[in-house]
């Protein structure tokens, strides 16, 4: 199972991003699909999440300008970053809670994308 991940970028304060993320490989079952982000310096921290059925969590910070959205017949999730500020900063990673074999034995576990840079300038 792989996620690869793509978007991000520089962008000024005040302008928008998109990333998106897909699940690739023997997948059986996918349920919460989200994405987390990790400053400098800094644990990784939840940006959003968004259930099989399509319910969002958000963070506090980013709730009413970020909004995650997943496509299920694509394995994909993505996030629509608006009024994008300097300390949205962070490099993004995209995670999935994913059932698939795993040497004969069908497992229920995290796989994490490689992570996708968003840097906002001031």
């Amino acid at each position: 199972v792989q996620l690869q991940a793509s978007g991000g970028g520089l962008v000024q304060a005040g302008g928008s991003l998109r990333l998106s993320c897909v699940a690739s490989g023997s997948i059986l079952s996918i349920n919460t699909m989200g994405w987390y982000r990790q400053a400098p310096g800094k644990q990784r921290d939840l940006v959003a999440t968004v259930t099989s059925g399509g319910v969002p969590n958000y963070a506090d910070s980013v709730k009413g300008r970020f909004t995650i959205s997943r496509d299920n017949a694509k394995n994909m999730v993505s996030l629509q970053m608006n009024s994008l500020k300097p300390e949205d900063t962070a490099v993004y990673y995209c995670n999935a809670l994913i059932t698939a074999p795993t040497m004969g034995i069908t497992k229920l576990s995290h796989y994490w994308g490689q992570g996708t840079q968003v840097t906002v300038s001031s």
